[in-house]
């Protein structure tokens, strides 16, 4: 482990040209020494300057002064890779922040690998892993929902849960394992109705754990929300004005929309992904046959189907594209808003009498929706459509203390300890030897650890996965 922190680190902390200022961070065991080789404090060395002190220096390239400068001081361990570790702060040039990471190079620093503070944070034993994860998704929060549940993640909440769970497995374990020792004296440590009780507990916690994704994953990465109905309704010209640009292509010839297109906006701090879909009908076209396929496709996985319908259509022709729509449907599981579009194009008494018609044939099923009219051209009724969309899925705005899963590591981590937590059931259930049985408890354990990063099997593949997608400079 020491070998592996035998070097120090440099990357920009920050993006140059994208501000006042950018930051440069270096951590390592020499990080002191070469900061004070390019670095001439006002007063002072970083070498024996106090922890969290910032001080004013100035930095120069070929004896010509590179820019004015301000170091702060982390020392080993109370820092966020929990080793010795510096900031620079610099004005936000591109050619500033280059040459004086080129200076730091040359005095014995390394160019960081992306992610590779955080990881070094999590070997340093600064975070687990589940927390290491969180800093990139604090980073690439889109909605404050996202934040909220990123933040939460940092803090520990998930990993609180996750410790309980592994504290009441390794003591299954123990019990199980203690029996196997003393197997010949046909001593029995682990009560079998109580070791069923305590499993059945831990499996619901695990499975309730798990059952938070849908959620999770929806509030990371946005609420899927497909705009559907037949060509030329008017899908791509809602689209644009919902994000607020010409995203899709709006033309009067039907079948403009040959594949879906996604776009996302924050509405109420949660944030929606909007997807343009091909007109449903029947064409001999071969690539638009393939693109009302995957408006299908793409119906069937959305949270919403905004089902956008032509007001100026007869009755009938309305009627029949919501029967063509309604099998597609789940409703258990999705919510349906029924729009009639272009509502500016007829009188206010003909579009109502549509709204009721529309209404009293979706009744009759016992369907649940939401039926209104609109004018995607002229923007009326949008901001009804809007705060709709937010009602529908306020319950996504935890509360502080909420934890969910938003990662499909820890998705799929989770369904491997329910797997062999049932089998662990099943075994005690049926008289299954002690070894069988603590071998299943063994896979739910080492399910979890994958979660913390404890005892892992192949730290480094697993670590490389997961720090790639970590920026340069974190």
């Amino acid at each position: 482990m020491k070998n592996l922190f035998a070097d120090t680190i440099v990357a920009p902390a920050t993006t140059p040209g994208t501000g006042a200022i950018s930051i440069v961070r270096i951590s390592g065991p020499e990080a002191f020494c070469i900061v004070d080789a390019v670095v001439e404090l006002k007063s002072g060395t970083v070498s024996g300057a106090d922890a969290y002190t910032i001080h004013y220096g100035s930095v120069y390239s070929n004896s010509a002064l590179l820019d004015d400068v301000l170091v702060s001081v982390f020392r080993a361990p109370h820092s966020y890779t929990g080793e010795d570790s510096v900031e620079i702060s610099t004005h936000a040039s591109a050619y500033i922040v280059e040459e004086l990471i080129r200076l730091l190079l040359a005095t014995g620093a390394r160019y960081a690998e992306p992610g590779e503070f955080t990881k070094r944070a999590f070997l340093n034993g600064k975070m687990d892993l589940t927390q290491a994860e969180a800093v990139a998704d604090v980073i690439s929060s889109r909605s404050s929902a996202a934040h909220r549940v990123a933040i939460n993640q940092l803090k520990g909440n998930f990993s609180n849960e996750l410790a309980r769970l592994r504290s009441s497995l390794l003591e299954m374990a123990s019990l199980l394992e203690l029996e196997l020792d003393f197997s010949e004296e046909d001593v029995e440590f682990a009560n079998r109705e109580q070791l069923q009780a305590l499993v059945s507990e831990t499996l619901a916690q695990v499975q309730r754990l798990a059952s938070t994704f849908r959620q999770g994953n929806m509030i990371k990465n946005g609420v899927p929300v497909a705009i559907v109905g037949p060509a030329n309704a008017g899908k791509s010209t809602l689209l644009n004005v919902l994000i607020g640009e010409d995203r899709a292509i709006v033309t009067e010839i039907p079948g403009t929309t040959r594949d879906t297109i996604e776009e996302t906006i924050q509405l109420g701090g949660i944030l929606f992904r909007f997807i343009d879909t091909a007109g449903l009908r029947d064409t001999s076209d071969t690539v638009e046959k393939i693109g009302v396929e995957r408006s299908y496709r793409k119906l069937s996985e959305a949270e919403i189907v905004l089902a956008l319908l032509d007001v100026t259509a007869d009755g009938k022709e309305l009627l029949n594209n919501i029967k063509l729509l309604v099998p597609h449907v789940d409703f258990a599981h999705q919510k349906l808003f029924i729009l009639l579009n272009k509502c500016d194009k007829i009188g206010q008494i003909e579009v109502n009498k549509k709204v009721t018609a529309l209404n009293n044939f979706v009744s009759q099923f016992g369907y649940q929706c939401f039926i209104t009219s609109i004018s995607a051209m002229e923007q009326t009724g949008l901001e009804e459509l809007k705060q709709r969309l937010i009602d529908a899925e306020k319950g996504l705005i935890p509360n502080a203390d909420s934890t969910f899963v938003t990662n499909i590591r820890h998705y799929e981590a989770l369904c491997q300890a329910a797997s062999a937590l049932q089998d662990v059931r099943t075994s005690l259930s049926d008289n299954t030897p002690t070894d069988l049985v603590a071998e299943d408890l063994r896979r739910a354990l080492a399910a979890i650890n994958t979660l913390l990063g404890t005892d892992l099997l192949d730290p480094e593949t697993i670590l490389h996965q997961i720090f790639r997608n970590h920026c340069i400079g974190k």
